[in-house]
């Protein structure tokens, strides 16, 4: 298992970080870097821009995992000292003070935050937890970014905050709708962010990404649900009909999508990003062509999730204008080699689907109990 030195850098009073490498490389701060998008994002800003040291913050809560990392570690470990680019700190974006300590240590360039509770079902059965990280969060990072002097930050939010949307799309200037708790505390997080911008001239962009998909994704969402399931001959259990259409994205173009952003967005603008409008029946078809095996003989229609969005429809043409951007990947053509990864890498899911965290909350995910 990878340690990646968690138990040196966890929060204490008399917390000492590591010293900032003797090198002249800038230093950005990636919240949530442990979590499927974010470490996504650690990876590949690893690999292209070796001008960065990268502070990873993440609490390690159930979809934390330091295994999504071990491949950066495994390269850092064969560093020497003074060319070492990559720092795990255990914590919280609620905690101010070890947020402003961090700042002061590293006098970071940007931070990006992904740190958030992102999963909807979980949302609907208690939103404790999404109002205190996800809204106190923002608004602590927000602090600390403007108290600090950071010269970007860039928040890393959701299309749901546009609610269901039956016609058309939703542009950048579409009214907030949110329809569901975790929807809800997302939004709320934006107009923090917004407001910072307008009363603090913060330099913050907002990013509203669509369903992402790819490898080392909680296996609490539909793809990785689906693929191991199958695998372990387990049904899928299918909210409803299973008609609801969502833009999915494959999360390597959404951290493309996040770098291009970054380095060249304007400040105070606000970036939909957006892939391809897929029914989650047509997902599950895919998977279950790429495995070999009858949808119809897995699937598991359960009831649907209480005030369910039909279609999100993020329109990321300000995006494609501005900077130029395209996705590269597509369902289709993806589909198998991220099935394959999941066939391979069984140790890693199974690992988390072991854990009481998960089983718990799939024991009402697969019979769609939602209180």
């Amino acid at each position: 298992m990878c340690l990646l030195r968690v138990h040196r850098f966890a929060l204490r009073k008399d917390a000492r970080y590591p010293e900032m490498p003797s090198m002249s490389q800038k230093t950005i701060l990636i919240t949530g870097g442990c979590g499927f998008i974010g470490s996504q994002c650690v990876r590949q800003f690893y690999r292209t821009h070796p001008e960065y040291v990268i502070v990873n913050l993440d609490l390690l809560t159930y979809a934390g995992n330091l295994e999504n990392l071990k491949l950066v570690e495994e390269q850092e470990r064969a560093l020497p000292s003074d060319q070492k680019r990559y720092i795990f700190v255990k914590g919280s974006i609620t905690d101010e003070a070890l947020l402003h300590t961090l700042c002061k240590q590293y006098d970071f360039r940007m931070i990006i935050n992904f740190a958030a509770e992102t999963h909807v079902d979980r949302s609907i059965i208690s939103m404790n937890d999404f109002i205190s990280t996800n809204i106190g969060g923002a608004r602590s990072l927000m602090e600390a970014v403007r108290a600090n002097k950071v010269d970007r930050f860039i928040h890393i939010s959701t299309d749901e905050v546009y609610g269901s949307i039956a016609y058309g799309t939703a542009s950048e200037q579409t009214p907030l709708h949110p329809s569901n708790p975790y929807s809800s505390s997302k939004a709320a997080a934006d107009l923090i962010v917004q407001s910072f911008v307008t009363t603090h001239n913060v330099p913050a962009i907002i990013i509203r990404g669509s369903n992402n998909y790819g490898t080392y994704q909680y296996p609490e969402k539909l793809i990785p649900l689906a693929i191991t399931n199958v695998i372990e001959k387990h049904k899928i259990p299918v909210h409803g009909a299973g008609v609801h259409i969502r833009s999915w994205l494959h999360v390597a173009d959404f951290c493309d999508a996040i770098d291009l952003i970054a380095h060249h967005g304007a400040v105070g603008s606000i970036y939909n990003v957006s892939a391809e409008e897929r029914s989650n029946m047509y997902v599950l078809q895919l998977i279950c062509d790429s495995l070999g095996v009858n949808l119809e003989e897995y699937k598991e229609h359960v009831s649907d999730r209480p005030g369910a969005d039909t279609r999100y429809a993020p329109d990321s043409t300000k995006l494609r204008e501005e900077l130029g951007w395209v996705p590269k990947r597509s369902l289709q053509k993806n589909m198998k080699e991220i099935v394959d990864w999941y066939m391979k890498n069984e140790a890693w899911w199974r690992a988390i689907k072991t854990k009481k965290e998960f089983q718990d909350h799939y024991l009402k995910q697969s019979k769609g109990q939602w209180y």
